[in-house]
């Protein structure tokens, strides 16, 4: 990019840890002035800010209409125009306290901001990328997060609530995309195996059964999601719309089952 255009202008939400984290760092790391978000992880936040050129730095419960709104009223006031918005917010119920609640508050939690939060801030994200005025050429983009399984199902609590939650956002993403082209690109990404947080510290047989879906033997890493986001997204990926993309080194099929745990052991150690 000439020296004289601005840069990309790009807002990455849950940017202070995991894949949100790491796809920021990826798209600084190529230019782009970052609009970085929280909702309470200060010190992640700073984390990724220190590996970004003077970035805005954002803290906002999402969950909150007020505070959803006022997220995109400041990002879009920073620069005047945003480039490229990664919808990385999402409720973790896998490790800390949230580990032990109940389904139903799992549930709700994941509901309301990976799905209903993640609709009215798209909306009103996307209503403003048709209207601003930017200085590149590029067509304005959006990049949601799904997962993999979403759409073939997965055994156990958590693949029953993630595969609800994340094919919403998998249908919403493609229908955003269809009300707004030829304006604006949304595309979704779907990560596979990816050792966040819980990936790091889970059972050896979850971690085998992680290793053993991919045609590639590994987890994946959220710098794996990161350079997919980034290569699609800076003016590389212009005719990619409304498409799912797979993050998984491969899909290579569920066993339904991890073979090494009986049923109750897999209930004390599955996924939340």
């Amino acid at each position: 990019m000439p020296s004289d255009v601005p840069p990309l202008v790009a807002v990455v939400t849950g940017s202070a840890s995991g894949i949100g984290q790491a796809i920021a760092i990826e798209l600084a790391s190529r230019g782009c002035h970052l609009i970085l978000h929280t909702r309470s992880n200060i010190d992640g936040l700073m984390a990724t800010a220190s590996q970004c050129t003077k970035p805005l730095c954002i803290v906002a419960d999402l969950t909150q209409n007020h505070s959803l709104y006022s997220l995109a009223d400041a990002a879009f006031a920073s620069r005047g125009y945003v480039n490229l918005w990664v919808h990385a917010a999402g409720t973790d119920v896998l490790t800390g306290a949230a580990k032990s609640w109940s389904f139903e508050e799992k549930l709700a939690k994941l509901w309301d901001l990976d799905v209903r939060a993640m609709m009215l801030l798209s909306r009103t994200v996307a209503q403003r990328q048709l209207r601003q005025n930017t200085p590149h050429r590029t067509l304005p983009s959006m990049i949601h997060i799904g997962w993999d399984q979403a759409h073939q199902g997965m055994e156990g609590d958590s693949g029953q609530y993630f595969c609800a939650v994340k094919a919403a956002v998998s249908a919403f993403s493609k229908s955003l995309a269809k009300s707004f082209a030829p304006k604006l690109r949304v595309n979704c990404i779907n990560p596979g195996w990816i050792q966040t947080q819980w990936g790091q510290g889970t059972s050896q047989a979850w971690s085998e059964r992680a290793k053993r879906e991919s045609l590639l033997n590994r987890w994946g890493s959220p710098e794996d999601v990161a350079k997919l986001v980034a290569a699609i997204s800076l003016g590389d990926g212009e005719f990619l719309n409304a498409q799912d993309l797979a993050v998984n080194g491969g899909w290579q099929g569920a066993p339904g089952i991890v073979q090494s745990q009986t049923t109750q052991d897999r209930a004390s150690d599955e996924c939340e």
